[in-house]
């Protein structure tokens, strides 16, 4: 998987998002603190908007806010709403996907690669990342790359 600047300024953009619920932020001060070009964040944001996980405010007081508690949106769904399907080969389903010969297990691996990536991104919502406090899951997982990093050089 890889996750493209403009998934990741969102996922950022809405972590900003959750840590003000009540207020509106302007775009030019999620991108101060985010270190993220302005001019792309307000096409990020534009399409935050599209897929109603963000909405703008007018006024002089206005900016963005997010459309539910960031307790209720995971990454997964910023992620979807920036590129799509969490995983996918070859744009194909997963479920009748087969392969033939020596290739043969390979649709269950896609499968758990998969199932992975969703317990992590649909178990970590932006309240926890404006929190600060991963799931269990997350800092396991955290911890294990970690470890695979001082293991394998």
């Amino acid at each position: 998987m890889r996750i493209s600047a403009r998934t990741d300024y969102a996922i950022r953009a809405m972590a900003e998002l959750a840590c003000s619920p009540d207020r509106p932020l302007k775009a030019e001060d999620i991108a101060g603190r985010q270190d993220i070009p302005v001019r792309f964040l307000f096409v990020v944001l534009g399409d935050l908007r599209q897929a109603r996980l963000a909405r703008s405010v007018r006024g002089p007081d206005g900016g963005y806010t997010l459309t539910r508690p960031p307790e209720e949106i995971t990454l997964a769904d910023v992620i979807r709403a920036m590129d799509g399907p969490l995983v996918s080969v070859r744009d194909l389903k997963l479920t009748g996907l087969e392969y033939q010969g020596a290739a043969a297990p390979m649709p269950d691996v896609w499968r758990a690669v998969r199932t992975s990536l969703r317990q992590v991104l649909e178990g970590t919502t932006l309240a926890d990342l404006a929190a600060g406090t991963l799931p269990e899951l997350v800092r396991d997982r955290a911890r294990d790359y970690n470890d695979d990093v001082r293991t394998y050089p």
